[in-house]
């Protein structure tokens, strides 16, 4: 903490998820938070969220978020390929850390013949994750600092009164169902394994894989067990590049080496199953939803679209700077806004969860080990698909 005794916070990236968690933190004031370094690629673009969210400094180098005595909690958002190194520099140099998702995966080695993605064996890419996550483990555990793992889904109100429901009735979950699917990614470098470390699963369908995995621990913990995951079948492809120009232009997926849908089905110990749905299909905005068919319950929990507001327009003037929902590519005729986004999908709660955690010295609800579970079913996932067969993670 610095002398004012505020959380001084370092920022790294300046992108979609740097928006989102800032403006889930400027939500919340029981704490008192210092914005105080923040760092990206480009001047332009660092200089341009410095004064956008009020940090204190900018510059291009992580290594002055490490080397700043004031700051305690180093929040990466940048693309995956950078997460691992960043963990594991942030955490030796003392500070706290909130890693977006995924907290690891593989982006190439020296040898590999590109694109990765068609070249690199799944086989060989789990194998180097498990790796990756063991030395995360060994650095994590060794640390008294704390891991955060940013998956908003655990957060979000919807999940969180499913988990309070199922903890409470002591439901068992037989069957669940999850999406996140939209028309693919505003990132540049959305299409490249490695960059991304995957497709549309890693990127959108972690979402839900880590909420059905979160809401299974819940259960288990409920009923004194402990539920894993057995096995996972994967179906995945790539579909829009069979698309001429003209029948492309409102899906914005460029897959080069990814998949642009992903089918994945789990079965846990419990023979229970799960599927996971992610593509980068689908028109209209986003969807975000968890469906849980219980031994005595039916809980739907849908993040978006929401009912809870309708628009219909005629046309867009004077509404550049309205938001209505992500991935939208107009707002006129009927829409559902996204109320209180951040609410809604978990941001909100997620960073509270977080920076009470360091405050007062308590465990994340997301932590370590949902990061490792979810990036381990997703590599066992893109193993499914290659081999055709139901993997054991």
């Amino acid at each position: 903490m610095n002398a004012k005794g505020e959380i001084c916070i370092g920022m790294a990236g300046a992108g979609r998820a740097t928006e989102l968690h800032m403006n889930a933190l400027r939500r919340y004031t029981e704490v008192p938070i210092c914005y105080k370094r923040i760092i990206a690629r480009r001047y332009e673009q660092v200089n341009k969220a410095k004064e956008r969210f009020g940090f204190v400094e900018a510059s291009l180098d992580f290594a002055d978020l490490i080397n700043d005595p004031e700051i305690d909690v180093i929040d990466i958002c940048t693309p995956p390929y950078a997460h691992e190194q960043m963990i594991i520099d942030a955490i030796k140099a003392g500070k706290h850390v909130i890693c977006e998702k995924p907290m690891s995966g593989y982006f190439g080695k020296e040898g590999d013949v590109e694109p990765i993605g068609d070249n690199v064996s799944k086989s060989v890419m789990y194998d180097s994750l498990m790796e990756s996550l063991d030395r995360l483990r060994e650095v994590i555990e060794s640390s008294d600092r704390k891991f955060m793992y940013a998956e908003n889904f655990v957060y979000a109100p919807a999940i969180t009164k499913a988990s309070e429901i199922i903890a409470k009735k002591k439901s068992r979950i037989l069957y669940a169902k999850g999406e996140e699917s939209l028309k693919g990614s505003s990132s540049p470098v959305a299409g490249e394994w490695s960059k991304t470390g995957g497709g549309t699963f890693i990127r959108t369908g972690a979402h839900p894989l880590s909420a059905i995995l979160w809401l299974k621990h819940e259960e288990a913990v409920a009923h004194g067990e402990n539920i894993t995951v057995k096995s996972v079948f994967a179906d995945m492809g790539r579909i829009t590049p069979g698309l001429s120009d003209y029948e492309h232009r409102h899906i914005a997926a460029r897959p080069q080496d990814v998949e642009d849908c992903a089918t994945v089905i789990i079965t846990f110990s419990d023979d229970s199953r799960a599927v996971v749905i992610a593509t980068d299909t689908l028109l209209g905005g986003s969807r975000n939803y968890v469906e849980l068919y219980c031994n005595d319950a039916v809980i739907n929990c849908k993040l978006t679209m929401s009912d809870m507001m309708e628009t219909y327009f005629l046309d867009e003037d004077r509404m550049d700077d309205i938001y209505l929902s992500e991935m939208l590519p107009s707002k006129t005729g009927w829409n559902k806004p996204f109320l209180e986004d951040e609410i809604i999908r978990g941001y909100t709660d997620e960073m509270r969860d977080f920076i009470e955690c360091i405050y007062f010295d308590r465990e994340p609800k997301s932590g370590f080990g949902l990061a490792y579970d979810t990036a381990k079913i997703i590599y066992a996932a893109y193993k499914s698909a290659e081999l055709g067969v139901a993997v054991e993670p």
